[in-house]
């Protein structure tokens, strides 16, 4: 059987033979997307990257660019892995009523406009209460509220499915084993911790002009079993930084100088724990977090 781009082996179980098509469809997408980034992006990439880094004619305008991100991340490394309390990482990117065209690329490294003051408050994402609530109801899992969302799916004949993981939701048998196979998730990490290599993307994040830690849209669920059993740490990768910050903390400096003071500077980074002042949503002013397990 195929194994879906964002699949597990976990999911194998429910693999049904109707999702062969898409799932291969996608996995040529994402094969296509990983050959011209390998051969084209990031040999571009690394050329525009070294230009800035000697100081040649266009380095400046590279820079204006926001500098290539993955040649980036090539150049910084482990300096862009930080430690932190999943619980104190409560503040994510919230692009809702926020122009396209306003947004950063994710191919760049240094990112412009608002986007660090529209946060949204993790603690009551999506994420966080469907493994609260497979949690919570883990003795039932037909009383959860996750249950009730996919079984009225299939009543009214458009059972859930993703090509991304392999999954068909069409069975109350099926819906179950969905659910357990996020509990196995949920309580695998209990026992043996945070694995950074397993999920398909590392938990990213980007720093704010005020040089704080916000979560952008990579690992939400592993970080929402994180936050649940209240882990003392889990490592994040920083994709990107606000220019303003950037500048602060590079000053005049360019190339190798303004490398070593941004790999620095990331050390004192901590996670944002306050609303933006450009939150497009408001949020409970109470929350408590269970017990550390």
């Amino acid at each position: 059987m195929p194994l879906a781009p964002a699949g597990d082996p976990a999911f194998f179980p429910l693999y049904d033979e109707r999702m062969r098509w898409p799932i291969r469809r996608a996995r040529t997408q994402v094969s296509v997307r990983q050959f011209l980034q390998e051969r084209v992006g990031l040999p571009l990439e690394r050329r525009l990257l070294e230009r800035w880094r000697e100081g040649k004619a266009g380095g400046q305008a590279i820079e204006r660019h926001g500098l290539p991100r993955q040649a980036m991340e090539e150049t910084l490394g482990d300096h862009l892995t930080l430690q932190v309390d999943p619980r104190a990482l409560i503040q994510s990117t919230d692009w809702r009523g926020y122009a396209h065209k306003l947004r950063p690329s994710s191919a760049a490294f240094i990112w412009d406009g608002e986007w660090d003051q529209r946060r949204g408050d993790l603690r009551f994402s999506s994420r966080y209460r469907f493994i609260s609530d497979l949690d919570d109801h883990r003795d039932d899992l037909t009383q959860s509220e996750s249950f009730a969302k996919y079984a009225a799916r299939l009543k009214v004949g458009k059972p859930w499915s993703s090509h991304q993981q392999g999954v068909l939701l069409d069975s109350e048998e099926r819906i179950l084993m969905y659910l357990r196979v996020y509990l196995s998730f949920l309580d695998d990490m209990a026992v043996r911790g945070f694995d950074g290599g397993r999920g398909k993307d590392k938990l990213g994040v980007a720093v704010s002009r005020e040089g704080r830690l916000i979560k952008i849209n990579r690992g939400l669920h592993r970080l929402a079993m994180a936050q649940r059993l209240g882990l003392s740490a889990v490592p994040v990768r920083v994709m990107a930084v606000h220019r303003e910050w950037w500048r602060r903390i590079v000053g005049e400096d360019t190339g190798p100088a303004a490398l070593e003071r941004v790999a620095d500077g990331l050390r004192d980074c901590m996670p944002e724990q306050r609303p933006g002042e450009l939150d497009p949503a408001e949020w409970p002013d109470s929350f408590e977090w269970p017990a550390r397990q």
